[in-house]
């Protein structure tokens, strides 16, 4: 008989478990909804779609002396797809190219299609000695043939070499931040950045990066690169 009393208890309690769950269910399955949600809005594959990114620009772009699964677009491309974005980086890179150079090719360069711009000119403008101001309007005629078109732009600056002098140097490297100021855009500030200057990361010219120096750009720049694609509507 105590047995049986004690046992009488015990279903009574297991009973009271059950119907506490039972009764909290709703709430629990309204919370894991929830977190779904949240976690699906931080996804980099919530694009339902290949976002299609344009990298424009010049030798730095197009990877002059490297292999092409070595150029910046290709490591880019590879980095992203790795994280989970479904998205192909074309390489509209030209050697040689200036920002007027990339204003006359800009309608082909960019296709029909084209969610966003990687925009990198300005570098031989610069070793050309040329007017910081023309090259400021040429970008300007840029992002706003891009912006007509509704491609996002993400701006990627440089700077002047130091031999240039002090004023061409704060004119050159203004530019690029009054340009994404005046447009409200996302600014990597040097595309170089920490591979400038290194003989180990840098080809015999001592201004291409080798293939570890694009990787080192690459891992920089990414985190602006996602909130670029991140900006992109569905």
């Amino acid at each position: 008989m105590p047995f049986r009393l004690r046992a009488s208890t015990c279903a009574k309690a297991q009973y009271g478990h059950r119907a506490a769950f039972l009764q909290a269910l709703p709430a629990i399955i309204a919370f894991l909804c929830a977190l779904s949600v949240g976690l699906m809005a931080f996804a980099p594959s919530a694009s339902a779609r290949t976002l299609h990114v344009v990298a424009l620009g010049d030798s730095l772009t197009a990877g002059l002396g490297l292999p092409q699964d070595q150029s910046f677009p290709s490591v880019l491309q590879k980095a992203l797809r790795a994280k989970g974005w479904d998205v192909e980086i074309a390489n509209a890179g030209v050697s040689g190219d200036t920002a007027a150079d990339g204003l006359a090719r800009l309608d082909w360069s960019v296709p029909d299609g084209t969610d966003a711009v990687i925009l990198e000119l300005g570098a031989n403008d610069m070793l050309r000695g040329q007017d910081p101001a023309g090259t400021r309007k040429t970008l300007d005629r840029i992002v706003t043939k891009l912006s007509d078109r509704h491609i996002k732009v993400l701006i990627a600056g440089m700077r002047a070499n130091p031999t240039l002098g002090a004023d061409y140097g704060r004119a050159f490297d203004g530019l690029y931040p009054d340009l994404a100021m005046t447009y409200k855009l996302p600014l990597y500030p040097f595309f170089l950045d920490g591979v400038a200057g290194d003989p180990k990361l840098n080809q015999p010219d001592g201004m291409h990066p080798t293939g570890k120096g694009v990787e080192i750009i690459v891992a920089r720049i990414l985190p602006s690169v996602e909130t670029l694609l991140q900006s992109i509507s569905p």
